[in-house]
């Protein structure tokens, strides 16, 4: 995941979110290229969104909620993993180049920011 990319979807979250979240865009490792914390936003979606992106990063699934839907949050040992929704891989063609994860509203939302913030950054 290039820094400019991350950028570009950190900015995208913060402007599309109807209301305070963190955001945090991670390479295909899951450790952190870009991230964000919007002011009122929960000190603990900083972690959550960190988590999110990781799983999303590491894992065999597109995302957060595809892993849980496959039944996976029971046999994966990896404490850091999450299967809260808001985390999904970043591919180019079918490369996976890293991922992000956002926290703070209602999954489905958190989710939501997350799908248009990777489309519109999509080459960019």
């Amino acid at each position: 995941m290039r820094l400019e990319r991350a950028r570009l979807i950190v900015e995208d979250v913060v402007a599309h979110a109807p209301g305070p979240v963190s955001v945090f865009v991670a390479d295909a490792h899951g450790e952190l290229v870009a991230a964000a914390t919007m002011d009122g936003a929960a000190p603990d979606t900083r972690l959550n969104a960190q988590r999110k992106a990781y799983t999303a990063a590491r894992s065999d699934a597109r995302s957060t909620r595809e892993l849980a839907e496959k039944g996976e949050a029971q046999a994966n040992f990896d404490p850091f993993f999450t299967f809260f929704l808001g985390g999904v891989a970043v591919f180019e063609g079918e490369t996976r180049i890293g991922a992000v994860g956002v926290s703070g509203l209602p999954g489905e939302v958190d989710e939501e920011l997350v799908l248009g913030a990777i489309e519109r950054s999509a080459g960019r």
